[in-house]
């Protein structure tokens, strides 16, 4: 699950959680129960430490690609990673947490210009590596931890497992879906998100729809719910970011100007699983303030789902949530 926004990705996390709340989810990253590191295209993700190796030794090659030009702009070779692993190992063995910026001054003390992008980028290669991921928060703040000492070990896939694996479990969690999602969401090539696809155990099966051909997963019956539901979705959740094509997600009532990426990977209202408006979450101390942005008319049924989604996440955040304007 992408989650370079911490917060509001433990609310992704929640809404798939029966029973969950927002301590609940900090408790368990925490406790390692879940990681975050980079991986799938270069973007943080929450990952279950049991899936961790397996994945980055499958995308990180593409991950690299997709990063050679900031590699080379920042001067990144093989011998300084080389020469910035022995010093986060050092830095990190034993079982200790450090943030970024506690890694940078380790770097720097060695001899190493780490700082801005150049520090990312060196930190990220390390995630890349299976090398580090992250560890329990101090206060507010992400620290890093080295993974052979954080992740148990686990069963090594090969290559052609890891694809029909990974191909499996996308359909599972995001189907029906195209190879083109796949390969988005992923991060891989076209063909090794096809390959992943048709190798995938049990068998997924491909269904059209006019010019589309779909995958769905037998073992996972479309969900049935009372409409109309309404959820609040953080930004980047898995229900819009998961998908190049991404046309099967708008209202009918959606005006165009809304259709664009940078309103649905932000925060957004969904009727039935349809975008219908927008909204942004704000922090007053110990009350959330939501400004809603509705831009299809709900019927007074769908406004009151709405104010079930809105005490849905109170719940979830321990604390009230105000919405001005909605009646």
């Amino acid at each position: 699950m992408q989650s370079q926004d911490y917060p509001n990705a433990k609310w992704a996390l929640g809404q798939r959680l029966d029973g969950a709340v927002d301590a609940d989810v900090d408790r368990a990253f925490d406790a390692g129960e879940l990681v975050r590191l980079h991986v799938l295209r270069p973007t943080w993700h929450f990952v279950a430490p049991e899936d961790l190796r397996w994945l980055v030794t499958l995308t990180a090659p593409r991950v690299r690609q997709a990063s050679a030009y900031q590699y080379r702009l920042l001067e990144i070779d093989a011998a300084l990673l080389a020469r910035c692993r022995a010093v986060i190992e050092g830095a990190l063995e034993g079982g200790l947490a450090l943030t970024r910026e506690e890694l940078g001054a380790r770097l720097e003390a060695a001899g190493i210009q780490a700082t801005g992008p150049r520090l990312a980028y060196l930190i990220s290669d390390h995630e890349l590596e299976a090398v580090v991921c992250s560890g329990p928060r101090r206060g507010k703040r992400q620290t890093y931890a080295l993974v052979e000492e954080r992740i148990p070990p686990a069963r090594p896939r090969s290559r052609d497992e890891a694809l029909a694996e990974l191909g499996r479990r996308y359909v599972e969690g995001h189907g029906p879906a195209q190879v083109a999602d796949l390969a988005w969401w992923s991060g891989l090539t076209v063909g090794d998100a096809r390959t992943a696809l048709e190798a995938a155990t049990p068998p997924l099966v491909r269904e059209t729809a006019g010019d589309r051909t779909f995958w769905t997963s037998p073992a996972e019956p479309m969900a049935r719910f009372r409409s109309p539901a309404v959820q609040l979705l953080p930004n980047y959740d898995e229900l819009l970011v998961a998908f190049r094509d991404r046309t099967d997600a708008f209202d009918p009532g959606l005006p165009a100007s809304s259709r664009v990426a940078q309103v649905i990977l932000g925060h957004v209202i969904i009727r039935d699983g349809l975008v219908v408006g927008r909204y942004r979450r704000r922090e007053d101390r110990s009350v959330t303030m939501l400004d809603l942005d509705l831009q299809v008319e709900l019927r007074p049924a769908g406004r009151r789902a709405l104010e079930t989604a809105v005490q849905r996440l109170a719940a979830f955040l321990g604390h009230a949530v105000e919405t001005p304007g909605l009646d």
